[in-house]
């Protein structure tokens, strides 16, 4: 199409051909082609006429026959639409493709990548973890006040973890908690419930759980489930800009520590470890199967009690005749007389627990 072409340095309109293409309006002036790219184009119509200016050369002018620029523009307009919709195709494409990655990495990446940052985790880091873990459990959990309950419950965790392969301290205590359970922290520290002591019919199966625990924390499974439980929060950071708040989330998690989960793997080769620990400290294992069998029985019943355990350490029945298979004889892990001292620590329950064990009917 024909039209006149003001170059903005001079009142003279310079005749010009116009053409469009699928992303520019194209001038040939004076034998010289100039491209207005549709992004940047400006029109307005007055009477019979379209006029054109563009934000490249913000002074000159294009004026074309109203009737052309409706047919040529419309073009146009069909030819961006197009454009854009081939862009949006690519676009939802490639964040298709980065959607996948990023849940492959969440679901694969991270959970494989637990292991090497646990160990590479340092334990100066893993120490104070754990401190904060314990502040935030305490404020959840008293701890039992029978000091020497707890007392007798050190020294025979001293005895299991004397032969662990582990540079923290294993400190233990038994806490008031509506729940049957037991847990390792990182940095070493291990809680009982008062509810898993009395559902314990003797000091070995107790002795059999916390070898268990000792087990988890040398082998890193602890800071590895901490990695996989921050691990989304710390994608998500990345993602949204630090939104997502993943630090808060570790202060959150240190008050689920009892929802920190293994993985079936960790939890078998828990129970083998924690097996050997106790034909180690000279103890009998026969509580380790004893211990499963009552909670596979509970468990049956549907139990509240033994829902929380449970959920964090499956297959009751089944590591029950895993451990049963693999069990040697020896020594009782306490006394008669500490025994009862651990049985009696938590005698004085705490009030609110009192309530929640009514609710629960526990």
């Amino acid at each position: 199409m024909d039209g006149r072409f003001y170059d903005g340095e001079s009142a003279r309109s310079l005749p010009v051909v116009v053409s469009v293409d699928a992303e520019a309006v194209i001038l040939s002036v004076d034998g010289q082609e100039r491209r207005w790219p549709a992004k940047g184009l400006s029109v307005a119509f007055e009477a019979n006429e379209a006029r054109l200016s563009h934000s490249a050369e913000l002074d000159a002018r294009l004026v074309v026959s109203r009737s052309d620029w409706t047919l040529a523009g419309g073009l146009l307009a069909k030819q961006t639409a197009r454009r854009d919709r081939s862009r949006e195709r690519r676009l939802a494409v490639a964040l298709a493709v980065v959607a996948a990655a990023v849940t492959g990495f969440v679901f694969i990446g991270i959970p494989a990548l637990s292991g090497p940052l646990a160990r590479a985790t340092p334990v100066e880091y893993e120490r104070n973890m754990g401190r904060n873990f314990d502040l935030q459990m305490s404020a959840l959990f008293p701890s039992c006040e029978g000091e020497a309950g707890q007392a007798a419950l050190q020294t025979m965790t001293d005895r299991l973890a004397s032969n662990a392969d582990t540079v923290f301290d294993i400190r233990i205590r038994a806490v008031q908690a509506p729940m049957i359970n037991a847990f390792a922290l990182p940095g070493g520290s291990i809680v009982v419930t008062d509810d898993l002591i009395r559902a314990a019919d003797t000091p070995d199966e107790v002795a059999a759980v916390v070898a268990h625990e000792i087990a988890h924390v040398e082998k890193r499974h602890v800071m590895q489930a901490v990695w996989r439980s921050l691990g989304l929060g710390l994608i998500l950071d990345a993602v949204v800009g630090g939104g997502s708040g993943a630090g808060q989330q570790a202060v959150i998690l240190a008050g689920q520590a009892t929802d920190l989960s293994y993985g079936r793997a960790a939890e078998h080769e828990a129970d083998e470890r924690g097996r050997a620990l106790l034909h180690d400290a000279g103890f009998s294992s026969k509580g380790m199967a004893a211990f499963f069998d009552r909670l596979s029985k509970m468990e049956d019943q549907k139990l509240a009690e033994a829902a929380e355990f449970a959920a964090t350490h499956p297959a009751s029945g089944r590591r029950a005749r895993e451990a049963r298979e693999a069990e040697r004889p020896g020594a009782p892990a306490l006394s008669a007389e500490d025994w009862r001292k651990v049985k009696s620590a938590c005698k004085a329950e705490d009030p609110t627990l009192r309530v929640i064990r009514r609710n629960l009917g526990l």
